[in-house]
């Protein structure tokens, strides 16, 4: 593990300066939320994203100077220590809302679901890049990449937290997809997964059985259920082309948007900024995620490649499935959106993601392997 001066050359300006843009979109954003226009005062939320971005880029940074392939060759003591954590959650965790994710670590509230992300990704990778294949995976090949995931997704599943749970399954989908797979296993999977649809309904907990019905039919409780998603709607609609302007969307400020810090900051967004904003935000992230592949097709190595490809992938989802249940048009999961929502853990995480990327775009310049 030497540091290598070469790194800052030719050093991915773009990607930094794309991050920094979403990411101070996201504290004009937060600032909105907890603003109070009676009192004009600022809730506490606003200056402690301000140090979470911080401690993010010093992340980033940290992940830049470490050579990638020094962090994938220790990726499965990473992925046992992410699974660790996980465990240490149900023992010495605490809940909030039913969900028992958090663990405190040095006074800080850390979720270790969010690390799982990237520690997946990089356990992944690392399989597949010692077990390359020439011709399509099949079934009976990815027995153990899917028991790396299986494993971690169950612990999640089980605090309980659908979404991330979720996310991590559609992270090894992309991957495998990417790495190439038989279209007659892919059937064969497409068939399972059907038939377990029905089995999977009986494990959900109640709220969770209450949102899928709500995303079906929002109307059927608008009061209790279907609050949320109608509120966004309406956010999201009154911002109309321009957008109400900063600090003076009504939705929010009159408190009728709920988990506006967290779930719904597209739609505090969107109120205040219209469709117009709402397009740059959305340009924004398709640069991320495009620059994210680019850097994968260029990438030195396939575990390289590997990393980038679902770094990339988890940005995308998590993106399109937030916007997505802002707009009601998938079920309310908890998805976070990168960079925008409030919350320590998914920033530094992020941020540590986004500083491999730079990692691997520039290690194609050094020659030694």
């Amino acid at each position: 593990m030497k540091f290598d001066r070469r790194l800052f050359i030719n050093f991915d300006w773009m990607l930094l300066l794309v991050v920094l843009c979403i990411s101070l979109i996201g504290l004009l954003n937060i600032y909105s939320t907890g603003f109070n226009q009676i009192s004009a005062r600022q809730d506490f939320i606003f200056v402690k994203q301000i140090q979470w971005v911080v401690v993010g880029l010093v992340f980033m940074t940290a992940a830049f100077c470490i050579d990638y392939r020094f962090v994938s060759r220790h990726a499965y003591l990473i992925y046992g220590l992410s699974i660790l954590l996980l465990l240490i959650v149900f023992f010495y965790g605490y809940a909030t809302r039913g969900s028992q994710r958090w663990i405190l670590l040095w006074g800080f509230s850390f979720q270790p679901s969010e690390l799982m992300k990237l520690t997946l990704i990089l356990a992944l990778a690392k399989y597949f890049d010692h077990h390359r294949r020439i011709e399509p995976y099949r079934l009976k090949d990815l027995a153990i990449p899917f028991l790396i995931m299986l494993v971690p997704f169950l612990l999640i599943l089980k605090q309980p937290d659908l979404g991330t749970a979720m996310i991590l399954f559609i992270i090894f989908s992309s991957m495998v997809l990417f790495i190439g797979f038989r279209w007659k296993s892919l059937g064969w999977s497409a068939l399972i997964g059907l038939v377990f649809i029905p089995a999977g309904w009986l494990f959900l907990k109640d709220y969770q059985r209450e949102r899928i019905l709500t995303f079906v039919n929002p109307d059927s409780d608008p009061l209790g259920s279907g609050y949320h998603v109608i509120q966004s709607i309406i956010a999201i609609g009154s911002g109309g082309m321009t957008g109400k302007g900063f600090l003076k969307g009504t939705q929010t400020q009159l408190r009728f948007l709920p988990e506006r810090h967290t779930d719904f900051v597209f739609s505090v967004f969107a109120e205040e900024w219209g469709f117009l904003g709402g397009m740059v935000l959305l340009i924004l992230f398709m640069s991320l995620i495009l620059w994210g592949l680019k850097i994968a097709l260029r990438a030195r190595d396939y575990n390289g490649t590997l990393i980038a490809v679902g770094i990339a992938a988890l940005i995308f989802w998590e993106v399109f499935i937030n916007i997505g249940m802002v707009l009601g048009i998938l079920p309310i999961v908890g998805i976070p959106l990168p960079f925008l929502s409030y919350g320590g853990s998914s920033m530094v995480v992020l941020m540590t993601c986004v500083g491999l990327l730079m990692n691997i775009s520039r290690r194609r310049f050094i020659l030694q392997p």
